[in-house]
């Protein structure tokens, strides 16, 4: 039987950041991945390392301010696979947004920056127009040129495992948790590795499952937290953008989306449509697909829109927002003793203190930005030390250098 003081299900970005943050805290931990590390939804995102400048219509201002924060550590920490990028926002006679909004919003973005060289910005001048990659310039009325960061997700991935592996964690990969039992000093994990059946004894459980966060909470005997999975879709076509990443607003309906070079072509994404099927075989529908192409198209009409591949992932998203674009992107972590609060939560304030005092001994991550995997990593790790103990830390995790794996 293994034994292991952390176990992380998933081996996505955010189990990838548990797992570095456990060890690197001193932690014994194991890392399960049932198909390939990055395989889901860690490697059809966006490809972006951001703050997440529309998130501050939302109001998601301690997102962004965090984002902010680990985008400059992975700038510092991980050069080879994090590279700092211009983005530009053109702004046209019929755009939602006007050009004193943009200026304020990246005001704001560079304050919670705090200045730093990544967060410079500036109005183009208008002579410098046609020199961007063909973009449309009927009814053009500005372009701010900023700075933000692109990554290949999958690479990041595997890079933040094998920093968690020099560390002393163990992965592995094919490994399915089948079922958990609780324990009174933790849980009994049965699991297939390599398609065999193995036990493992874990004093905690990390549920980093992503879209199959709820699944994994099944098979732990543990209540699922209401949620709504949220489909991605992106599609690459010919053609090159040799001046950047162009942050547009989708004529169709007005959503922000990205055109961003990316391996000698052009990556266009993303959609955001309610997803209720198959978890497994997640693909662009034919409807997003054309929607893409549209809207690519409105503002680069002399490029073609011959779509080379499309992918899509699965993203988890708490509920209750007026529209799928506007929900809050905050990651919420849920504890095995949080969902008993929940169930009790009229309950007396001695009921209240032993939950305090109590230690949990799973928790689940839903949601989880790519950008922030090492703080929710770190924040994973605080809320079980009550229950793992102190060590004295191999690493730290803020200055931990990421290499390409």
């Amino acid at each position: 039987m293994l034994t292991t003081e952390v176990a992380v299900i998933g081996g996505g970005i955010q189990g990838a950041g548990v797992a570095q943050a456990a060890a690197a805290a001193g932690y014994d931990v194991m890392v399960f991945e049932k198909s390939g590390w990055g395989g889901a939804t860690s490697s059809s995102s966006s490809k972006l390392i951001h703050g997440g400048l529309r998130y501050l219509e939302s109001g998601d201002i301690k997102l962004v301010y965090e984002n902010l924060k680990e985008r400059a550590l992975l700038l510092r920490n991980a050069p080879s696979l994090v590279k700092r990028t211009p983005f530009h926002i053109p702004v046209y006679k019929n755009s939602s947004r006007p050009s004193w909004q943009i200026y304020v919003g990246l005001l704001l973005y560079r304050l919670l920056a705090r200045f730093s060289r990544t967060s410079e910005f500036h109005r183009l001048d208008p002579r410098a127009w046609r020199y961007l990659d063909s973009l449309k310039l009927d009814d053009l009325r500005a372009v701010f040129q900023y700075w933000d960061a692109q990554t290949d997700d999958r690479l990041l991935t595997r890079a933040v495992i094998k920093s968690a592996m020099d560390l002393g964690a163990k992965a592995f990969c094919p490994a399915e948790l089948i079922k958990g039992e609780r324990l009174e000093d933790g849980y009994k994990l049965l699991l297939t590795v390599k398609g065999k059946p193995v036990y493992c004894h874990a004093k905690t459980v990390v549920n980093a499952a992503g879209p199959w966060v709820n699944e994994v909470q099944e098979r732990l005997s543990l209540p699922k937290a209401e949620m709504i999975l949220v489909r991605g879709s992106h599609i690459v076509i010919p053609g090159t953008l040799v001046k950047g990443i162009y942050y547009l607003q989708s004529p169709i309906d007005n959503r922000p989306m990205f055109a961003m070079p990316w391996r000698d072509s052009i990556l266009v994404g993303t959609t955001e449509t309610e997803h209720s099927g198959a978890l497994d075989s997640i693909a662009a529908s034919p409807e997003e697909i054309d929607y893409l192409q549209r809207s690519f198209a409105h503002y680069f009409p002399d490029k073609s829109i011959e779509v080379l591949e499309s992918f899509a992932g699965l993203r988890v998203l708490p509920t209750g927002a007026d529209s799928t674009n506007r929900r809050s992107r905050e990651t919420r972590l849920v504890t095995d003793l949080d969902n008993k609060a929940d169930d009790h939560s009229n309950g007396t304030a001695k009921q209240a203190k032993e939950k305090t005092a109590a230690m949990p001994r799973a928790l689940a991550i839903y949601g989880g930005k790519l950008t922030g995997f090492r703080l929710t990593g770190e924040k994973v790790i605080d809320r079980l030390r009550p229950t793992l103990g102190e060590r004295d830390p191999v690493a730290d995790t803020t200055s931990l250098t990421i290499k390409s794996a």
